[in-house]
């Protein structure tokens, strides 16, 4: 089983999608296993960017992200992260495909409501700074036979 973390951004809590984006998730068949509403810090915000430091946009994705609360995802399942990035759609919402999360609902690249993690390395990373391992909840949920073979 694989892990990834996912972030609904400030503007998809201020704009009332953290409900739709959690239910595009689930409907996957991935599960969740870690969730909280948080306010980010700006400490937590430079270590989760920390390889975009010294880059032209690094201040704005700081500012932005510890702008509003965001809800912090773990979910696990076969092919977690591609899953999920594959349900995200393009990071650039005009050109994400319809029925992807950002297709649907995103309109500006700025703010687009969203963060996957990229691969499994950056996934273990990112649900270590976002979770503890106590917050995290393993369990057999019943509909799992009929999800994955």
């Amino acid at each position: 089983m694989e892990r990834t973390l996912v972030l609904v951004k400030p503007d998809g809590v201020q704009r009332g999608l953290a409900g739709e984006i959690i239910g595009r998730l689930e409907r996957t068949g991935l599960q969740i296993i870690g969730m909280k509403l948080m306010q980010v810090s700006e400490e937590l915000a430079s270590e989760h960017y920390g390889e975009h430091v010294g880059k032209p946009f690094y201040l704005g994705l700081v500012s932005f992200i510890t702008s509003s609360p965001v809800v912090a995802l773990a979910l696990e399942g076969p092919s977690a992260i591609s899953t999920t990035r594959k349900i995200m759609g393009s990071t650039n919402p005009a050109g994400a495909d319809p029925g992807t999360i950002r297709g649907d609902l995103g309109v500006d690249m700025g703010r687009n409501l969203i963060h996957g993690s990229a691969n499994e390395q950056d996934a273990a990373r990112e649900v270590s700074l976002f979770f503890d391992d106590s917050e995290l909840v393993s369990y057999q949920r019943a509909t799992q036979p009929w999800i994955v073979e």
